[in-house]
């Protein structure tokens, strides 16, 4: 008995040539999409290294909120707040 393969046959110059493409263009977004992840994952980590320089003891609300934060732009925010920030409140109020 035959096994079933991954592969399936392609035999137009249509379908090969399309086939191959949608795996590329795969593999690029997935590439993307994992940069951009690993940004998000190194930033939370970044203001909770600030965080703990600065003495602050951070309740598990707060880090759960950080590390599950997937907006670099906001992630950033808190990172150049956490540097100043009086309280950690502070990390999150926004300002008017």
């Amino acid at each position: 008995m035959k096994s079933a393969s991954t592969e399936w046959p392609v035999y137009s110059p249509f379908a090969r040539e399309h086939f191959g493409r949608g795996k590329a263009e795969g593999k690029t977004e997935g590439k993307a999409e994992g940069k951009a992840e690993g940004k998000a994952e190194e930033a939370g980590r970044s203001v909770l290294l600030v965080l703990a320089a600065r003495g602050f003891d951070v309740p598990d609300d707060i880090h759960a909120r950080i590390v599950t934060c997937t907006d670099l732009a906001q992630l950033e925010t808190w990172l150049a707040r956490a540097a100043t920030a009086q309280t950690l409140q502070g990390l999150f109020d926004e300002v008017s």
